[in-house]
């Protein structure tokens, strides 16, 4: 079991897809830090040796990842919204933030699909009784 900036690196996974586990490190940093340690990325995690993990550890402590990233992100979401930007008033809104479309799509941001007025599925007949 390897734990990298907090987080357990699965075993079973090679090492060049293991540390994109890790937030902030994606596929072009975690082949960056295997070259720098000196492990070929088809290695398997539950192969590698304590003293490379070490070394792994020390190369990924180097970069901002995990809980100081997400807390810069978070900060940096925070000014936008506290300065009333187009971009802040779009976080706070829950609405695409980058130019998108919302007549359609953009549930992702927007949540569940909500009816505006109409009818509940009742007859106008039963409503009158």
């Amino acid at each position: 079991m390897i734990r990298v900036s907090g987080v357990i690196l699965p075993p079973n996974k090679h090492i060049g897809i293991a540390l994109r586990s890790i937030f902030g490190i994606g596929r072009t940093r975690a082949l960056q830090i295997c070259q720098a340690v000196g492990v070929e990325p088809s290695v398997k995690v539950s192969e590698i040796k304590e003293e490379t993990a070490n070394m792994i550890q020390k190369v990924v402590s180097e970069f901002e990842v995990e809980g100081d990233l997400r807390r810069r992100i978070a900060m940096n979401i925070k000014r936008l919204r506290d300065i009333k930007c187009y971009r802040g008033l779009r976080h706070r809104m829950g609405l695409p933030v980058r130019g998108q479309r919302t007549r359609t799509n953009a549930r992702t941001r927007k949540g569940k699909k909500r009816s505006k007025g109409g009818t509940s599925g009742l007859s106008s007949a039963a409503k009158a009784a």
